[in-house]
């Protein structure tokens, strides 16, 4: 009913988790820094200025949007959110976090698989206002960020 992808879209999340890389995909296999049966979650290909480490979890069923997605999702996703901060806290040293989520193209999203974006946040980091200014970062870069990551989830036992 709020659908907006196109009916031959190639969802770059789903394709993400089969591990097929092709023009639609821009995250990898090594940027995933979690992994269950229900849920994943990885390191964004896109970052911020000043808040890197942006993390984006996904139920690995594909649904569109939270109008489709149900609800016992909700709960696996928000769990490990919860793990994904605790990791974020200790791993980045930052002064909070922002948790979002956004629903159709008036919503802002731009990619048609439900997902939580999980972001390190520090004082005077001036998020709302660099919001524009995402830029894709490179493999490398992402690799570091996964990896401590997953250090910290693991340290934890998370």
């Amino acid at each position: 009913m709020y659908n907006h992808a196109a009916k031959n879209y190639k969802c770059p999340f789903c394709l993400l988790l089969q591990g097929i890389k092709n023009k639609y995909v821009e995250s990898i296999q090594t940027d995933i820094i979690y992994h269950n049966a229900k849920v994943s979650a990885f390191i964004s290909s896109h970052q911020w200025p000043n808040n890197h480490g942006n993390t984006i979890i996904i139920p690995n069923e594909h649904f569109e949007n939270i109008y489709d997605l149900p609800l016992h999702y909700a709960e696996d996703i928000h769990k490990v959110a919860k793990m994904i901060v605790l990791a974020m806290k200790t791993a980045f040293s930052c002064d909070g976090i922002s948790t979002r989520q956004h629903n159709e193209p008036a919503g802002s999203q731009d990619v048609w698989h439900y997902h939580l974006h999980v972001t390190p946040r520090y004082k005077n980091d001036q998020f709302y206002s660099t919001m524009k200014n995402r830029e894709l970062i490179s493999v490398g870069e992402r690799a570091k960020y996964a990896s401590v990551l997953k250090e910290h989830v693991v340290k934890n036992n998370l």
